[in-house]
């Protein structure tokens, strides 16, 4: 399958040029050309899959013509290698699980698919060692440099803001060694963001250091994200739950929706999506007014959705053929303090014990 630029100004590339570039000469973000369209008696018999052969279908999707099945196959497997289970939370309202990968972080499944896909291109190509540039609030450093540790042919740099990560989190990336090198920025994390889209607009350096991305600006990153929409609503299924399901996710950067999306053009059947914004709202602003005003972001309690400039959002817009009427009619938007999801979190855990993180509380509040 090809992949075009957001901005369509740029040449149609493979998919390992797609993965190996990130992001297009004219700036813009990868795009498959077409997404293709899962059977509807996969989703019939949805309910008796487990999490590999639900995302190995998936993946055969959209990469079995660039990747040889057995593989992809297992790429899968070994990405997959933990749950991520489905827990009731009161009646109605479900969470799906996403931190019981090697980091603790929701990001460990596209983290670690795209390493392995990249780890496949560069030994497949016999290329140049590949340099990963990776900017973090948080969840994506861990991830990124857990999924990519000691791969052969990778080099990867964390790009952080300085006082903005939690002290276990910026442990994870910072004491590994080997490959991994992560870089302290005084500033924030779209600051960390500008300075890796700069270094890859700069031709120069890209042809003296063989730059990629790992953050979900990369289709290898954000793409397989889409698993675990499929495997939440299978879980669903068991239960005998298979209409009016509404997504509510937490939102920064977006690719996590933006995944979520992709999983609803290839069939599943998802009422509506909800967008869970923190202080840091412009996407809220947007599906409100039609109006997008990228601003700098403050910081909060829910540090991995401090995004003031999301980049995912060129890849909303361009699925949604830039109408904002078709876009508000699949997402709604909220916005919440962080007094309002330190109360939620207090208020669930006394009621059902059940312990939400800050992110989680977010989309929570947004469903109520």
């Amino acid at each position: 399958m090809n992949y075009y630029s957001t901005n369509q100004s740029a040449p149609v590339v493979s998919l390992r040029e797609a993965v190996v570039k990130g992001l297009a000469p004219d700036k813009g973000l990868y795009m498959p050309e077409s997404i293709p369209h899962l059977p509807e008696v996969f989703f019939d018999e949805i309910g008796r899959f487990g999490l590999i052969t639900i995302a190995r279908t998936v993946a055969r999707a959209f990469f079995g013509e660039d990747i040889p099945q057995t593989k992809l196959d297992e790429i899968v497997a070994d990405t997959l290698n933990f749950d991520i289970p489905l827990v009731k939370v009161e009646d109605g309202i479900y969470a799906l699980e996403l931190f019981h990968g090697p980091t603790f972080a929701f990001k460990d499944v596209g983290a670690r698919f795209m390493a392995r896909i990249v780890s496949y291109f560069v030994q497949e190509q016999r290329q140049e060692e590949v340099k990963v540039l990776v900017a973090t609030s948080g969840d994506t450093g861990s991830a990124v440099a857990n999924g990519f540790l000691g791969v052969k042919g990778i080099r990867v740099f964390v790009l952080y803001p300085s006082g903005k990560v939690s002290d276990i989190q910026e442990a994870q990336f910072t004491t590994l060694g080997k490959n991994i090198v992560a870089l302290e920025i005084d500033g924030t994390f779209d600051d960390c963001q500008a300075l890796v889209k700069s270094a890859f607009m700069d031709e120069e350096l890209n042809l003296q250091m063989n730059l990629t991305s790992a953050n979900s600006i990369n289709v290898a990153r954000f793409l397989p994200q889409s698993f675990y929409y499929f495997y939440a609503y299978a879980q669903l299924a068991r239960q005998g739950i298979s209409t009016d399901v509404i997504l509510s996710v937490p939102s920064g950067n977006l690719g996590n929706l933006t995944a979520g999306l992709f999983a609803k053009r290839m069939g599943l059947p998802v009422k509506r999506f909800i967008a869970a914004n923190n202080r840091n709202d412009v996407f809220r602003e947007y599906l409100q007014s039609g109006k997008y005003t990228p601003r700098p972001s403050v910081q909060t309690i829910a540090n991995a959705m401090d995004v003031g400039s999301p980049s995912n959002f060129e890849r909303i817009l361009n699925l949604y053929g830039h109408s904002h009427e078709a876009i508000s009619k699949d997402i709604s938007g909220y916005r919440f303090s962080d007094e309002e999801i330190q109360s939620a979190i207090k208020g669930v855990y006394k009621g059902s014990s059940y312990l939400l993180d800050p992110h989680g509380a977010c989309a929570y509040l947004a469903l109520k």
